[in-house]
């Protein structure tokens, strides 16, 4: 395993519920809870029936960070989160949240602290927009407590947030798939959690819409939300991030601030992409510039 951390350029310059990935802060070895910790993997073997995905990999999501897992296809992302969101259980090792083993949290408390967007969901034939973010307050009801004010409230701003206002009562399969995404995130924000996973949460949306989408991650995260995300594009996730997380082959290979981790050096190993890593003129942030390959104009 190559260590990137730290390495930089010469150029240089957020029908689920549940749990974040990281970079920064690590449990003392008392086993002690560090508070500036949220989520950790901690050697965890992570597989599928006989498929192993991650061998022994360990990763940490700082509390109050926007993380931003990144790395080619099929290096382990999706399954770091899964696991992080106590959708799969390591078969050693463990993960953590706020220093306790996740497989021993209730289901129903995890969800209370952690939410999740999938990468692909299927909503219940001829459910309504209103109907289907209103099951993000799941979590919150209980025997003696049931629909209140308090519900309603979050379902409004989830809706308002995510600009779906005027279609609450339109059923969601005969909504646009950059729609239908949106109102899975309006349900995510409806469970009011202070710890927000999301897996691609960008597909199906335009150019515009990704970017009014990861606004609105980005206000959630000042808002004191710690954000955990699985991105492909390698500038939105240096733009956004305060860590990113480098996979590959499952493998944590590099974790860090993104003017720390995004090098040349590093997306030409990781990605196999020759390229230049410039600041961004608007943010300053690194910015990946992909070289011509040979033969191209």
């Amino acid at each position: 395993m190559t260590d990137h951390t730290g390495d930089t350029a010469g150029t240089g310059a957020t029908a689920g519920t549940a749990a974040t990935a990281g970079t920064a802060g690590a449990v003392p070895a008392s086993g002690a809870a560090d508070a500036s910790v949220r989520l950790e993997a901690r050697s965890a073997h992570l597989a599928y029936d006989r498929r192993t995905v991650s061998e022994s990999v360990d990763a940490v999501v700082r509390d109050g960070s926007f993380t931003v897992i990144v790395g080619p296809n099929a290096c382990g992302k999706s399954t770091l989160l899964r696991a992080f969101a106590r959708l799969l259980r390591p078969r050693s090792g463990s993960v953590l949240l706020d220093g306790r083993d996740l497989a021993t949290v209730p289901p129903k408390e995890a969800a209370r602290l952690v939410g999740l967007l999938p990468q692909t969901s299927t909503a219940p034939e001829g459910i309504t927009v209103a109907e289907l973010v209103a099951r993000g307050r799941y979590p919150h009801q209980g025997l003696f407590r049931q629909w209140t004010a308090t519900d309603r409230e979050a379902v409004d701003s989830a809706l308002a947030e995510t600009d779906l206002a005027e279609l609450v009562d339109v059923p969601v399969d005969e909504l646009s798939g950059g729609q239908r995404q949106r109102v899975w995130v309006a349900m995510a924000l409806a469970q009011q959690t202070s710890v927000l996973l999301l897996d691609e949460p960008t597909t199906y949306l335009d150019i515009a819409h990704q970017y009014d989408l990861l606004d609105l991650f980005a206000r959630l995260h000042a808002q004191g939300t710690t954000v955990v995300a699985v991105l492909h594009d390698l500038n939105q996730a240096a733009r956004y991030a305060t860590d990113l997380i480098v996979m590959r082959d499952g493998d944590v290979v590099a974790t860090g601030a993104p003017a720390d981790v995004l090098t040349e050096r590093l997306v030409a190993e990781v990605f196999d992409l020759p390229c230049l890593v410039v600041p961004d003129p608007l943010t300053g942030t690194p910015m990946v510039v992909p070289r011509p390959r040979p033969g191209t104009r």
